[in-house]
């Protein structure tokens, strides 16, 4: 029998061993997830134990149990994929002061109407909370409320209250007794939320745990935690700006990147249901260093604006700033601009930013992105009504982008008339699947160069294979 293998201290998060304790893993390069590992043995063989429950065809099993229940509030629904499934774990991660609070109150309201609800609190006091909900209107004889900081504590108020839903405010700030390490740490978050997502499994209980970022926007705690609970939601908005978005990052129930729009004010949080026009600025003449974009959250397409500002600078080290943007993706397309459009931009400061605080990830920008900031360098404004999809590649071609349809139709409702798309878009909207006789066709558009054609009554759309096919078709 080989002896066993001693390791002195082991990370949390990916199993790296070290001989001696260090603050940050060498391998995942996290901190304060190294802890000491004592003597690990070699496998064992496990034996055969007790089930739970014997195991079934999977056509016997009632998938019934399952089924999401609405919290209420109609955006968070659309975001977790329908309501809240009996059982699951949600974690809601959002910077201090954002409203995550406010919005888990009012859902919490919203279902102690019908059932029973257990709101516990580790950050504030009850008269705080309560406080609140007076302010909000989300006072309910069957939303229970406690504060507590210990897991035990936790763990007989649910006992006792049988809830049906479950909010826990933070999971960073509970503690247990049976582990080491203070609350908050690596060690006390992994076993709080694996008891909690135990409890949850046990009593069919919707639960809602509210998480902690760190300063660089990623969640607090070890990685495990994202892998424990079954739906990762982010609060994202602008302290300046009454605008915030909740996003899916990870959904086993629903589709993610799915998003929701609310409105935060002085009397609670209220839900956007058509968020198209918050974030497009309304000129009553053409402004030059602009230009509108569709983009596709989730299921829902809305349209954005980007606005440029290029001017010359004596700096050494040209400024590139962008807000709402991707700062790579900024400066590739840049880099483009000057290397395939022979735009003298190198010596010249370029600020980028969205309208309304929205962030935008998706490639289908980069074309807008390029013509708000060709507008801005010649100080020539784009035409009235015109918006942009495509995505740029390095060559300076344009790729299609998904859901083309969807996104001009989104346009044309809210009365913008023109449209810029890359060659084929509104042939085939899956370009992998395309037959040979369509690419053949395809190639024919190319050679022909931009194609202007109807849409939707009053709607031109103008397909181009590079971006200097964009830049001629508006001169």
């Amino acid at each position: 029998m080989s002896k066993a293998t001693k390791t002195a201290y082991r990370c949390g998060e990916c199993g790296w061993t070290t001989v001696k304790w260090v603050g940050r893993c060498g391998e995942c390069q996290a901190w304060g997830t190294v802890e000491e590992a004592g003597a690990r043995q070699g496998v064992h063989v496990a034996k055969a134990g007790p089930v739970s429950a014997p195991a079934v065809p999977i056509g016997e099993v009632k998938a019934e149990q399952v089924h999401a229940r609405s919290t209420g509030v109609p955006e968070l629904d659309r975001v977790l994929g329908g309501g809240l499934v009996p059982g699951a774990v949600v974690l809601l991660a959002g910077e201090p002061g954002i409203g995550k609070s406010t919005l888990l109150l009012d859902a919490a309201a919203h279902t102690a109407k019908d059932e029973t609800v257990l709101y516990v609190t580790g950050e504030e006091s009850a008269a705080q909370v309560r406080m609140r909900a007076d302010r909000i209107g989300a006072v309910q004889d069957r939303l229970y409320l406690a504060a507590e900081t210990d897991l035990a504590a936790l763990v007989a108020h649910v006992e006792k209250v049988r809830p049906r839903l479950l909010v826990v405010d933070s999971v960073q700030t509970f503690g247990s007794a049976e582990v080491s390490g203070v609350p908050g740490g690596v060690t006390q978050v992994r076993e709080v939320a694996g008891n909690l997502a135990r409890l949850a499994k046990e009593h069919a209980m919707a639960t809602v745990l509210v998480g902690h970022v760190t300063k660089d926007g990623t969640i607090a705690g070890p990685r495990v935690l994202e892998h424990l609970v079954d739906v990762v939601l982010q609060f994202e908005g602008d302290r300046n700006s009454r605008l915030r978005m909740v996003r899916a990052v990870k959904n086993r129930f629903g589709p993610i990147e799915e998003v929701g729009c609310f409105d935060l004010h002085e009397k609670g949080i209220t839900g956007i249901a058509d968020p198209s026009g918050l974030f497009v600025s309304r000129h009553a003449e053409p402004v030059a260093g602009t230009c509108v974009t569709v983009t596709i959250e989730g299921t829902r397409p809305i349209p954005a604006e980007l606005q440029a500002l290029v001017g010359p600078t004596e700096a050494p080290q040209p400024r590139r700033t962008s807000s709402g943007l991707d700062s790579y993706r900024v400066a590739m397309v840049l880099a483009v601009m000057e290397r395939r459009l022979n735009a003298k931009i190198g010596k010249c400061d370029v600020f980028t930013a969205t309208v309304g605080g929205i962030r935008l990830t998706d490639p289908a920008v980069d074309l807008a992105l390029m013509l708000s900031v060709v507008s801005a360098a010649g100080d020539k404004a784009l035409p009235n009504g015109l918006v942009a999809l495509g995505e740029v590649g390095l060559a300076g071609e344009l790729r299609q982008v998904r859901d083309v349809r969807r996104r001009l139709a989104e346009a044309s409702r809210l009365g913008f008339t023109r449209a810029i798309v890359p060659a084929g878009s509104l042939e085939d909207e899956s370009p992998k699947l395309q037959s040979p006789s369509s690419r053949r066709h395809l190639v024919a558009l190319r050679d022909r160069g931009p194609r202007t054609s109807a849409f939707l009554p009053g709607f031109e759309v103008t397909e181009v294979e590079n971006v200097w096919d964009a830049l001629t078709h508006l001169r």
